[in-house]
């Protein structure tokens, strides 16, 4: 009895492994790159920020790959975080000038306590919400090395100095 309900199985398994052949999704990554740690979204900003031959090279900050993005082109709160921590505030959180730990990677890696985060205010939201600016340097102040998030460290743009 044994052996007939081993064999029992059989039938569904083979029809199982012929759908599975049958899909488009392979079982295993086909690349012959090794699969990367970092999460997806992180994974897709960095393969949009390689070099898109419809950009022009100067379009990307050649340290990061990460796009430009001009201090003008911030939102209104944006520029004034950005105003602040060239002054060293004062900052509206207790939260503004902490260490920020890079672990999603999008930035160059560098020593920890390089980056600081500050909060860029979002109208109507009721806590400090999403938006960022993270900058690097030794000088507190430093405003020279620069990046704006809107979605919370998903994704980074460089701002230009």
């Amino acid at each position: 009895m044994a052996v007939t309900l081993r064999l029992a199985f059989l039938p569904a398994l083979a029809l199982a492994t012929g759908l599975l052949a049958a899909c488009d999704v392979p079982a295993k990554p086909q690349s012959s790159q090794p699969q990367s740690s970092q999460p997806v979204a992180v994974q897709s900003q960095r393969a949009s920020t390689a070099g898109a031959s419809s950009q022009s090279p100067s379009s990307r900050d050649p340290d990061s790959g990460l796009r430009w993005m001009s201090a003008s082109d911030l939102p209104r709160e944006g520029r004034a975080t950005l105003q602040a921590i060239a002054r060293g505030g004062p900052f509206r959180y207790a939260k503004d000038g902490v260490t920020f730990g890079n672990r999603e990677r999008v930035l160059p890696r560098q020593q920890r306590g390089y980056y600081r985060e500050y909060t860029v205010p979002t109208p109507g939201e009721g806590d400090r919400g999403a938006r960022r600016i993270v900058c690097g340097g030794q000088r507190a102040t430093s405003t020279a090395e620069c990046y704006y998030t809107s979605d919370h460290y998903a994704t980074f743009r460089r701002l230009r100095p």
